[in-house]
């Protein structure tokens, strides 16, 4: 018997292939999205780097667990919304189940050893991971609203972390913004450029974008001006991807790497911003 593998699995797989059950579970537990690995860590890091602590930790490891789970989770999602029942399915319901079930425990230890209470930047979060999910369970992940948004619900992540280590809340929503900033103005930036690459001659990705998250970061400064080094990056984000916009695009991989570079930028001189403050 064979069936046919599609929305995040590698191919068909066939009962009688000794390699099968183990395609299957690759293709249900592990993320495709390569850089959705920065988008995760970007936030955990910047966290641990204004306030590091044992509640930070779990709840950084709780971040990347949770962008796994994902995988298996939007495996279940598809498959109960197109109302059938692979063998695909049973195995991604066992991996999130267990993924799940480690995430609870990592964000239990946060709270045991938690300085303050870090609970409202997920409650904030919530209803932007819902509409990523919404997306995910109808096959839809790739396009721009469901993109946005999970990125930038992870960036509640790096508040999360900083309130468990006794930052100031102004400071911590700061650093959300500063985060969420970044990928209004990069995914566009990332999705105009995949288009070129594939022949879209239009190129560029607009000034809304880059707009809305200048303002977005003006106001992260207001809430708290120790972010400023942060400000500062994402304009030379800004700048340095409009003037890509102007030049022959690269290879995707170098797109990737670029925008790697740009994150830990980001990250690092929000950081050490703060630390001057």
């Amino acid at each position: 018997m064979t069936a046919a593998a599609t929305d995040g699995s590698t191919g068909p797989t066939t009962s009688t292939d000794p390699a099968a059950p183990r395609s299957v579970l690759r293709a249900v537990a592990l993320p495709t999205e390569h850089g959705g690995w920065a988008l995760t860590l970007e936030p955990a890091a910047l966290g641990l780097l204004v306030a590091v602590s044992g509640a930070g930790w779990c709840l950084a490891a709780a971040a990347l667990v949770a962008f796994v789970a994902r995988t298996p989770i939007k495996v279940v999602l598809v498959d109960r919304w197109r109302h059938r029942s692979l063998p695909r399915t049973a195995v991604a319901a066992r991996v999130a189940a267990a993924e799940l079930a480690v995430l609870v425990a990592l964000v239990a230890g946060a709270v045991r050893l938690a300085a303050a209470p870090f609970w409202w930047p997920a409650v904030a979060a919530a209803p932007l991971v819902a509409v990523e999910l919404w997306f995910d369970m109808r096959s839809r992940s790739r396009r721009l609203v469901p993109e946005l948004t999970g990125a930038a619900g992870m960036g509640a992540v790096a508040t999360m972390i900083a309130l468990a280590g006794g930052a100031a809340p102004r400071l911590a929503l700061a650093l959300w913004l500063v985060l969420a900033a970044r990928v209004i103005s990069s995914i566009p930036f990332v999705r105009s450029q995949i288009q070129r690459v594939h022949g879209d001659a239009r190129g560029g990705h607009g000034w809304v974008p880059d707009v809305v998250a200048l303002t977005v970061v003006a106001v992260a400064v207001a809430v708290a001006p120790a972010v400023l080094g942060g400000a500062a990056a994402l304009v030379l984000l800004v700048a340095a991807q409009r003037i890509a916009d102007r030049r022959p695009v690269p290879r995707v991989a170098l797109v990737g790497v670029q925008q790697l570079v740009a994150g830990v930028g980001v990250v690092v001189l929000t950081a050490v911003g703060v630390w001057r403050a």
